[in-house]
C-alpha cells in the first residue's frame, strides 16, 4: 500500500491516501469529468518541489543510494544461483516473522520478484503533476497516470543494467505491482518504454485485482513461488516483502523490532533489497514521540 507523503521545508506534511485506493477491488473507476484540474501553480519557475521529492527525483545522493542498490541485487542473483538453494525468500503461508519458514524450491526455474513504482521506475510525470498543482493524491488522476504514464515514468538508475544482468544469468524477473489490473496494458506500456523490456500481466506481471485481497501482496507472492524459485525481492516499502509490515494495529515500535529482528536482519540485502523513497508510505502516520522519542527533547537555553 503506497501513502504520498511530501517533505515541506524542515517538516514532514502527510498529504495523501493510499495510492492504492484507486483500484481496489470493487472500486468503480472515475470517469474522465470528475477529474479536478486545478489551474497551475503560480511562479512554478521560483517555487521548488517539495524536498522529499527534491531528493528522491533530482539528487546523486539519491541516484548513487538506489544504483548501488541495483548493483548488490545484480551480484546477489549471480551469486545465489551458482547452488540450488531448498527455499525461495517468499514466506509460506501462515508464517511469522517471528519464526519465519519460506515456500520450497524444489526444480522450479528462478525468478526476481519486484515492486513496480519507485522500485524499477520513478514516476516523474504524475509526481510532478501533483506537485505542481498542490494536489496530496487524486484516484482519478493516477487512474490516467497508470493508463497513459508510458514515456514520462523513467528506469531508476542502474535498473535497466541490473535487469539485463538478472536475465542473462536465466532468472526471471517479475513485477508484483498495485497499479491495477484494469490498467494492465498502461503498466506493460509503462516499463517497457522506459527500457526494461516486456512484462506480460499474469505471466511477469501481477497486479491488485488479479485476487480478492485487495493492495496486500502476500496472494499474488504465493502464486509467483508455485511457478518460481524466489531468489530475491525488492520494493519502496516493508509490503512489498510480507504484509505483517502493514497491519495498521502495530505499533511504530513494534513495527520497527519486526522489520530488525534477526529473521527480518538476515534477510535485508541477502534476498530482501530495499530501495530509499522518502515521499510515500506507511509511516507517514508517525507522531512526535514515534519519530523523536520523547527523552530526545532538547531546547536551547
Amino acid at each position: 500500500m503506497k501513502t504520498l507523503t511530501l517533505s515541506v521545508g524542515r517538516g514532514l506534511i502527510a498529504v495523501a491516501t493510499s495510492l492504492a485506493v484507486a483500484g481496489c477491488a470493487g472500486t468503480k473507476e472515475a470517469p474522465e469529468s470528475a477529474i479536478t484540474r486545478p489551474p497551475a501553480a503560480a511562479s512554478t519557475e521560483s517555487a521548488k518541489p517539495p524536498v522529499a521529492l527534491q531528493y528522491l527525483y533530482g539528487s546523486a545522493e539519491a541516484a548513487i543510494a538506489v544504483r548501488a542498490t541495483n548493483a548488490r541485487i545484480a551480484d546477489y542473483g549471480a551469486w545465489r544461483i551458482k547452488e540450488r538453494p531448498t527455499h525461495s525468500v517468499v514466506l509460506a503461508p501462515g508464517a511469522s516473522m517471528d519464526a519465519p519458514t519460506f515456500e520450497p524450491c524444489g526444480d522450479k526455474p528462478f525468478a526476481a520478484v519486484f515492486d513496480a513504482d519507485e522500485t524499477l521506475v520513478w514516476n516523474l510525470g504524475s509526481m510532478r503533476y501533483f506537485a505542481e498543482n498542490g494536489i496530496a493524491f487524486d484516484p482519478a488522476i493516477w487512474n490516467q497516470w497508470e493508463k497513459s504514464g508510458a514515456g514520462k515514468a523513467v528506469a531508476m538508475p542502474g535498473t535497466a543494467d541490473m535487469l539485463a544482468k538478472l536475465r542473462a544469468a536465466g532468472i526471471m524477473v517479475v513485477a508484483n505491482t498495485n497499479r491495477t489490473a484494469a490498467n494492465a496494458k498502461g503498466s506493460e506500456d509503462t516499463l517497457r518504454a522506459a527500457g526494461l523490456g516486456e512484462f506480460k500481466h499474469g505471466e511477469t506481471l501481477f497486479l491488485m485485482g488479479d485476487d480478492a485481497t485487495g493492495s496486500s501482496k502476500d496472494a499474488r507472492r504465493a502464486a509467483i513461488a508455485s511457478k518460481y524459485c524466489v531468489i530475491l525481492m525488492a520494493g519502496d516499502q516493508l509490503g512489498d516483502f510480507s504484509q505483517q509490515f502493514n497491519d495498521k494495529a502495530l505499533p511504530a515500535a513494534h513495527r520497527i523490532a519486526l522489520a530488525t529482528g534477526p529473521a527480518a536482519t538476515a534477510l535485508w540485502d541477502r534476498g530482501w533489497f530495499l530501495f530509499p523513497n522518502p515521499v510515500y508510505g506507511p509511516w507517514d502516520r508517525l507522531g512526535w514521540d514515534e519519530t523523536f522519542p520523547s527523552d530526545s527533547k532538547w531546547e536551547p537555553n
